[in-house]
């Protein structure tokens, strides 16, 4: 997963029509989709929405001209930890419905609702669309602008300078942790060799993992003082310039946000 840091960003530094938007665009754009797919109630309806909403990331990621495989492979990453409590839902009657009907029963009195397998639905798609929308963002917007664009649309300083910081320095921490995983490979040692001792490999990896807290606090140390010694202080804060938005992009923000939002309140009304 380190070793996958270095290239978190690879695919943000393509060009497309959806990679040159401006930040703040793609920003509010997923920020409404998300908002649009979790506030429409529980109900059949989500089924719809969430179809209109994800034929409208498709369209977007084709514009991106980004591989299907990077947008599965980054959900694969991410589903198994909605899985976990979307899967859960069946055994539980949940307070959206009144009447609940068992279509299976499982060893130990556990039973399994059509309605909570219903439920369970309706959240799977909400989770997918949202992080869909999430993996464009990040696929097709480098970090510093996602902050910047942040910062633009009224983050507080303190926020973004922070994020600004960490984006920086994950980069260090990984650099960090693989030099001392080369000391640890250039002296034959591997975590997973069960012909080692357990004791001993738990003491190792314990070792390590102390060694990178120090070298970080260490790091850390560092930074400040030359923060302090190039006028950091209270007032200080993230560069952020002004950047005016184009009239194209002015013009597809509208129509994107004009799409969202009457499809959300068309399919809520529709009886």
């Amino acid at each position: 997963m380190i070793d996958d840091l270095y290239a978190i960003e690879k695919y943000a530094y393509r060009e497309s029509l959806v990679h040159r938007l401006d930040a703040r665009i793609k920003l509010l754009v997923a920020l409404a989709a998300i908002v649009a797919i979790v506030a429409l109630p529980y109900s059949t309806k989500v089924y719809e929405l969430g179809a209109v909403l994800f034929a409208l990331f498709i369209a977007l990621w084709a514009t991106s001209r980004l591989p299907p495989t990077a947008y599965l492979r980054r959900l694969v990453l991410i589903l198994p930890f909605g899985i976990f409590l979307i899967g859960f839902q069946v055994f539980v009657k949940n307070p959206y419905y009144d009447i609940f009907h068992t279509i299976a029963t499982l060893p130990f009195g556990i039973e399994v609702y059509a309605e909570s397998v219903q439920f369970a639905s309706i959240l799977l798609v909400k989770f997918v669309v949202s992080v869909s929308f999430i993996i464009l963002l990040s696929s097709t917007t480098k970090m510093q602008e996602m902050i910047e664009a942040a910062g633009r649309l009224g983050l507080p300083r303190e926020f973004t300078l922070t994020l600004g910081m960490m984006v920086r320095y994950i980069f260090v921490f990984a650099d960090m942790f693989g030099r001392i995983r080369t000391a640890m490979e250039t002296r034959c040692f591997d975590p997973l060799d069960r012909t080692l001792p357990y004791r001993y490999r738990l003491h190792q990896v314990g070792y390590t993992v102390g060694t990178i807290f120090i070298r970080s606090y260490e790091q850390g140390e560092r930074t400040y003082t030359s923060m302090l010694c190039r006028g950091y202080g209270a007032n200080a804060g993230l560069y952020i310039g002004k950047k005016p938005l184009r009239a194209g992009e002015v013009v597809f923000f509208a129509a994107t946000l004009a799409f969202i939002v009457l499809s959300t309140v068309l399919i809520y009304l529709h009886p």
